[in-house]
């Protein structure tokens, strides 16, 4: 289930280290919130208490396409290919911010980035998550549910979410 780019999935801390798990997709905020983690807990010259695990989820493309008609399995493969892009992508670009840590695991998962990671944090036994924030209203958050929410109230940690900031004019 887990594409992992980096090391094992068996958890991670034999050096007395705290972990950090970091969830990311191809949004702006999660990008900012990783950047936020890096410069707070991962700064160069700055000890560092925690293992820090990135992890992106990729959605099956059965459930990316929602079709239930002849016509699906012919897309599947298609959309499974380019979900598989996006989310090499996704963690491409976590590697390219997280080049000064020098104890980084980076994951992606098939699966809702809810549950994922939620699973993520048991597996690596992580004292703390962090997401990001996309800033839904109460209507665009009740119809596509909200990531942070779901795990301020599953994940066995502590949840930090960080919001960007809103620029004013």
């Amino acid at each position: 289930m887990a594409e992992e780019a980096g090391a094992s999935a068996a958890p991670v801390g034999g050096d007395g280290k705290m972990t950090m798990v970091v969830g990311v997709d191809e949004s702006e905020h999660s990008y900012y919130a990783l950047q936020w983690t890096l410069l707070h807990f991962f700064s160069p010259g700055q000890l560092q208490l925690y293992r820090l695990v990135v992890v992106t989820a990729k959605p099956t493309a059965a459930s990316a396409v929602g079709l239930a008609g002849p016509g699906a399995a012919d897309v599947l493969p298609m959309v499974e290919a380019d979900l598989k892009r996006s989310s090499l992508r996704v963690i491409g670009k976590a590697k390219e911010l997280c080049a000064q840590v020098s104890d980084a695991v980076f994951e992606v998962v098939e699966g809702d980035a809810r549950n994922v990671l939620c699973e993520a944090v048991e597996r690596h036994h992580a004292e703390m998550l962090v997401v990001g924030n996309h800033g839904y209203g109460a209507i665009k958050r009740a119809v596509l549910g909200s990531v942070s929410d779901y795990c301020t109230h599953h994940a066995h940690c502590t949840v930090m979410i960080v919001k960007k900031p809103k620029h004013k004019h």
